[in-house]
């Protein structure tokens, strides 16, 4: 049986969460690409998606399959996790049917969370990540204070209206002590067909921005490509169905930061001491 570990999940070394000030910004992509990024690399992955009102992630990590439930002589039912991609997946989006509304307060979300947490049968992982609604509600709250998170990725795009939402999100996670590893550009120029030049369309510079205010680093910029959007809809995260593409390589050396990054203490993270 797996063991407990700092995270309080048995078996699980780690616990980070993407998140966002607002929606829109790429922040489900981000989590998808980074967690099959971080598989490729040897590592054993879960991956959450916290958002119970937009359950996105079974069609952006191709999971047609529901999950499973098991009985357990030691833990009682669980829920088994389909793997698309070397990546454990859970979502209430394998649960409901695809146009069924989650209508729920806050309670009811609180125990969904607790159940993905908990009652799924994780096994042994170095990280699960938990894709994060928009926001600073309660989703997020019930996380901080269900699991010792060892870290959040927050997303944003260069625009002021979005590195305005995701300052408040590094507050919370301040309030709730929870340490902020760094932020993600997305979206952060467009290149055309033909003409090789850069164009912002979102402003520039978003995220050094808050770089500076926090003295947090920003661990990518990721530019905004068509086939990035064609891949999450067929299932296919850039870095599995675009490898050699500029966002895939993006997220390559994003996983590597995190990484690194996870196993240094002095930052305020517990050393778990990832290999790789």
């Amino acid at each position: 049986m797996a063991t407990a570990s700092a995270t309080g999940i048995p078996g699980v070394k780690a616990v980070l969460a993407v998140s966002s000030g607002k929606g829109g910004v790429g922040k489900s992509t981000v989590a998808a690409n980074l967690a099959c990024a971080l598989a490729q690399k040897g590592l054993r992955v879960g991956l959450i998606d916290a958002d119970i009102y937009g359950p996105n992630l079974p069609t952006m990590m191709g999971v047609t399959d529901e999950a499973v439930i098991e009985s357990l002589p030691e833990r009682g039912e669980m829920l088994k996790p389909p793997i698309a991609h070397g990546v454990k997946v859970i979502s209430m989006g394998m649960l409901v049917p695809e146009d069924q509304p989650m209508v729920w307060r806050g309670p009811m979300l609180h125990s969904t969370v607790q159940q993905f947490l908990y009652r799924v049968t994780w096994g042994e992982l170095d990280v699960l990540l938990v894709d994060m609604p928009p926001g600073t509600g309660d989703i997020q709250l019930s996380l901080a204070q269900l699991v010792p998170l060892t870290g959040a990725i927050l997303v944003t795009t260069p625009q002021e209206v979005s590195v305005q939402d995701v300052r408040k999100a590094y507050r919370m996670f301040e309030q709730v002590r929870v340490p902020v590893v760094g932020f993600v550009e997305n979206m952060s120029f467009f290149v055309c067909d033909g003409c090789d030049k850069q164009h912002f369309l979102f402003g520039k510079d978003g995220g050094e921005k808050l770089s500076r205010k926090f003295g947090v680093p920003v661990l990518a910029r990721l530019p905004l490509v068509p086939s990035v959007r064609q891949g999450g809809d067929e299932g296919r995260p850039a870095v599995v169905g675009d490898p050699h593409g500029v966002v895939a390589q993006g997220i390559r050396e994003l996983a590597e930061k995190v990484m690194t990054r996870l196993n240094q203490p002095s930052l305020g993270m517990p050393e778990i001491q990832l290999q790789f």
